[in-house]
């Protein structure tokens, strides 16, 4: 084989061939028997085992990039009538295609696709309560409490900035469990059960609570301020949590969700009474959570309490496999649970 690649190189560079224009490679197979054999005759054939070429010329590159600059015209065409800072490159070949929406519109959004968008599940109970047993589970929940406080001195009843400023928090632990999950499964070589890309689910779809709020409520510039300390803080204190116990930040974070519930309740309360107005749902909430073209803020505000609560179930649950002795991915991981 190896004498056979070494002629099959220097024939080459004695004909005069570029090495970018014709390449040759061996690839050995299983050996062939009598009829399979005498087929392959035709092509080059050695001890049994055969050549496969692979031809890639210049003039075929360059066609085939031509083909794709003439299936990708209309993409060009659409980007030169929108800003001058869309960037359509025919050297990467990076390019969206056309999505549409079942009804044949072209869709909007470049933050989340159709086949991201679902349903919730609205039929899930609200009351559910994680009862403190351990003193790790009265830690937890006393910390959320205390967590509170500041929250209601400063917000009071303005759930609309509550929820903005809880969205920037509740998109945090999913993010940092799923890299420290994905980091300790290279390290460990080991399958996560699933868990990785569960906790990164769960913090896009947080992450898209806080989309939503932002078309509703227009944070001022303290408010970015503090989101920025809050943040900060928040974030490095649950990586460390999560490093030393796991089982503790997931607990801390189920309570933190059915807080969550709680002031999302609260809110619907408020549009009731009428105290905030019932406005039209944003249109990225609509497209998002599948809603109604007539769909309000108390219909955003409904999906997003009930995806709090599957978040809930979820983070308690995971507390629970590891109270048990148990890593997570001995046990399956919940998709598309929200």
């Amino acid at each position: 084989m190896n004498r056979i690649a070494v002629r099959s190189v220097v024939g080459g560079l004695r004909s005069g061939q570029n090495c970018n224009s014709y390449i040759s490679t061996a690839v050995p197979l299983r050996p062939l028997d009598g009829a399979e054999f005498l087929h392959s005759l035709k092509g080059d054939v050695s001890g049994g085992f055969y050549w496969k070429r692979m031809m890639s010329t210049v003039p075929q590159s360059a066609k085939t990039v031509e083909e794709r600059r003439e299936s990708k015209s209309s993409v060009s065409d659409d980007a030169k009538k929108g800003s001058d800072s869309v960037v359509v490159s025919d050297y990467w070949g990076i390019y969206r295609p056309k999505i549409t929406r079942e009804d044949v519109s072209e869709w909007t959004w470049n933050c989340f696709m159709p086949w991201d968008t679902y349903k919730p599940d609205l039929s899930i109970d609200l009351s559910k309560h994680h009862v403190p047993k351990t003193f790790m589970d009265r830690f937890a929940y006393r910390t959320v409490k205390v967590l509170r406080m500041p929250t209601d001195i400063f917000f009071k009843r303005r759930y609309g900035c509550r929820a903005m400023m809880l969205e920037t928090v509740a998109a945090v632990p999913g993010i940092v469990g799923g890299i420290l999950l994905h980091l300790r499964s290279l390290r460990k070589f080991q399958q996560s059960g699933g868990w990785v890309k569960a906790l990164l689910e769960e913090a896009e779809n947080e992450r898209m609570h806080l989309m939503t709020m932002v078309e509703l409520v227009q944070p001022m510039w303290y408010e970015r301020l503090l989101v920025l300390v809050v943040q900060g803080v928040f974030f490095n204190a649950f990586f460390v949590l999560y490093l030393l116990s796991p089982k503790l930040a997931h607990r801390i974070v189920g309570y933190l969700e059915e807080e969550a519930i709680h002031s999302y309740t609260e809110y619907l309360k408020d549009i009731d009474s009428g105290k905030i107005e019932n406005v039209q749902a944003p249109a990225i909430a609509i497209d998002y959570w599948r809603l109604p073209k007539d769909a309000t803020l108390r219909d955003v505000i409904t999906v997003i309490r009930a995806d709090e609560a599957h978040h809930r179930d979820v983070n308690h649950y995971a507390s629970d496999i590891q109270f048990q002795g148990k890593e997570l991915r001995e046990a399956p991981a919940p998709f598309d649970y929200h």
